[in-house]
């Protein structure tokens, strides 16, 4: 049998543990993955384009398990009272191919996508940062906040974002989980003495939800909305100015902020900072940016994650999903133990 974690499930899982708790846990597993890159297979992900969104495949292996997750981005789906973000993985056991996980990943996704943030502000952010400013307060919101809560602490938050009933969602949320929100008119006044700043908006187009010069030196930068061609988020001349950072360089120059930059301009893959091949922030005054667009590697740490958190609850159902005859060399003998006698149920 097949583990299946639905959407309920993972809801009641999440509830349980807590968010927080969940974003730190996946967060270790991002880290340590991320730490033995050389092990996993890397490729860009597999996107079909539309004029109205995209769908995506994300597969990869580290030789033990396979892990894989089905991902759509449609910007315009709100209007209609659909998510922008959908999604659902797999993992499987590369030894028999058979997969042992299929779980909802459109919750899961927003958890790990928090936990590489904080992986990322963790390792670049200054040393006693306090203030948190969050442009963009859709279904990312509320996590994102978690995910600096987990690595840095950081409870103090300011937020803009043009929807009020966005905002007003996501001060509901957080205030009685002791956060405190400060709401701001413009994202300049947002970002105005914050020393992280979270870009998560969802408009498929070259944005710029930052203004130029907002940004103050020694901030860090976790921009994620930005996660096809022709999706974008910063102006230029921020990108240019700040030390950049990336999950893997071939797929960040088809979609992140750097998609706007010379070929050769400098990044560095963030596995290299976790493990030890660079030093990250160089300065106070340094701006880092975090160019994250979503990568596999994350998806299959959460996935992993998922696995064991769900063994032994009542969190995941069995699925039949995986035909398995007594002899594996008699598949069409399933028909026969499920065959009627001839002339039952008939009238």
């Amino acid at each position: 049998m097949t583990a299946f974690v639905g959407v309920r499930d993972m809801a009641r899982l999440l509830a349980t543990t807590g968010v927080g708790p969940a974003v730190e846990q996946v967060a270790e597993r991002v880290r340590a993955d991320f730490v033995r890159w050389a092990a996993f297979d890397k490729t860009p992900r597999v996107a079909s384009h539309s004029a109205v969104g995209v769908i995506e495949l994300m597969p990869t292996s580290d030789g033990h398990r396979y892990g894989f997750k089905y991902v759509n981005g449609h910007p315009g789906n709100p209007a209609r009272g659909l998510q922008t973000v959908t999604a659902f993985g797999a993992l499987a056991d590369v030894d028999s191919g058979y997969p042992v996980l299929l779980a909802e990943m459109t919750l899961l996704t927003a958890v790990r996508t928090a936990a590489t943030s904080a992986v990322a502000a963790r390792a670049l952010a200054r040393p006693g940062s306090t203030r948190h400013a969050m442009i963009g307060a859709g279904s990312q919101g509320e996590f994102q906040a978690w995910g600096m809560r987990t690595a840095l602490g950081i409870t103090d938050l300011a937020v803009f974002d043009p929807d009020p009933a966005a905002v007003a969602k996501l001060v509901a949320h957080l205030e009685p989980a002791g956060f405190t929100v400060a709401v701001a008119s413009s994202a300049r006044e947002a970002v105005a003495g914050a020393d992280v700043v979270t870009t998560c908006t969802a408009d498929k187009s070259r944005a710029l939800v930052v203004p130029s010069g907002a940004v103050a030196p020694g901030t860090h930068l976790n921009a994620i909305g930005g996660d096809c061609p022709g999706k974008t988020e910063l102006p230029v001349d921020l990108v240019t100015a700040s030390s950049v950072f990336v999950e893997y360089e071939p797929q960040t120059r088809i979609e992140g902020e750097i998609q706007a930059l010379p070929a050769d301009s400098p990044v560095t893959e963030l596995w290299q900072v976790l493990g030890g091949a660079h030093p990250g922030r160089r300065s106070a005054e340094e701006i880092t940016l975090f160019d994250s667009v979503g990568f596999a590697i994350e998806d299959f740490s959460a996935l992993c994650w998922l696995a064991d958190a769900v063994r032994g609850t009542p969190w995941s159902t069995d699925l039949d999903l995986v035909a398995d005859p007594a002899d594996p060399k008699d598949l069409y003998g399933l028909l026969d133990a499920v065959r009627m006698p001839q002339g039952a149920g008939r009238g």
